[in-house]
């Protein structure tokens, strides 16, 4: 599974960019993305920013996307997102408070969910909140370059709401990306797991996060940007509504079997368990003595119930 690192800022010009990526390929990443970030309202051009081809040398087992990061200062609509999505290949946006969060997690159409874990944040991550935006496919991001070369309290910042993050989401919807602004911030992908697995997230979740998860991302929204939202009807489902017809014609014939064998206990005036049950030599003398009782009381019945015999006295 190759890996990915979705956050490698952009910024123009930028001398360290080239030894960034290259030394990202050497650590063993697959993907990278170039992530251009806007504040404040959205602009009047909606191209991209980071132009195609990039000026400089990509390493050529890299692959580089191109990302778009809104921080939501004001508010934004569905429609300038779909056109600002057009232009990149990954979308992201970035809360400031609890109301934008809930706007992204809910009903934004946007491919991440990126937070400045390294502030002292005023609320607390809800997993009803979380959970309804991975449903929709959203992924939320944790960087780790302030955790690694930051001061003091951003470090103690970011491990305290990552933790929380973790907690809330309980493992699921994470992705973990580097942000790192030179190639002295950034860690291998082994490393970056080891650091997820000790701030809680465990290895299994942290390798899923810096690989499958972050591609469920990449193909997310290039599905996005090039498919159209439509209805499937299924008008015949093959040959399932033969089976479904097979299976009914099979417990129908049952049914008729056991109701034609318990007509046959009921003229018989037995019961299925007396029928299939072993007759023993005593019920079998019992039977046969009932049997000549019910002959001998039949034939009385008919010769009128006495025998007349001859007198031989009187001869």
């Amino acid at each position: 599974m190759p890996f990915y690192d979705l956050n490698v800022p952009w910024s123009t010009p930028n001398s360290e960019l080239p030894r960034t990526l290259s030394f990202l390929a050497e650590l063993g990443y697959n993907v990278v993305a170039l992530n251009h970030t806007i504040t404040g309202k959205l602009p009047t051009d909606f191209a991209c920013a980071i132009p195609d081809p990039l000026p400089f040398v990509v390493p050529p087992k890299l692959t580089v996307l191109r990302r778009l990061t809104l921080v939501l200062t004001t508010p934004v609509n569905n429609a300038a997102l779909t056109q600002l999505a057009s232009s990149y290949d990954i979308l992201a946006v970035r809360p400031v408070d609890e109301k934008s969060l809930l706007l992204a997690a809910t009903s934004l159409d946007s491919d991440i969910v990126s937070l400045d874990l390294t502030q002292r944040l005023p609320y607390f991550f809800k997993f009803k909140t979380l959970a309804e935006a991975v449903k929709r496919g959203v992924r939320f991001e944790v960087c780790y370059a302030q955790g690694v070369g930051g001061d003091a309290i951003s470090r103690r910042n970011l491990i305290g709401n990552v933790q929380g993050l973790i907690r809330a989401s309980r493992k699921r919807g994470l992705i973990v990306s580097s942000e790192a602004a030179s190639a002295g911030a950034c860690r291998g992908p082994w490393d970056v797991i080891n650091l997820a697995s000790i701030w809680g997230l465990g290895q299994e979740r942290g390798y899923e996060a810096l690989s499958e998860e972050a591609r469920k991302v990449a193909v997310t929204a290039r599905l996005r940007r090039t498919s159209y939202r439509g209805v499937v009807n299924v008008v015949y489902g093959g040959e399932q509504a033969a089976k479904s017809d097979k299976k009914a014609e099979i417990r129908e014939k049952g049914t008729q079997d056991v109701q034609e064998k318990r007509k046959a206990h009921v003229l018989d005036h037995t019961s299925p368990a007396e029928s299939d049950k072993p007759v023993s030599k005593r019920e079998q003398k019992r039977r046969r003595k009932a049997e000549l009782e019910k002959h001998k009381s039949t034939h009385d019945a008919e010769t009128g119930g006495s025998i007349v015999t001859p007198d031989h006295t009187k001869m």
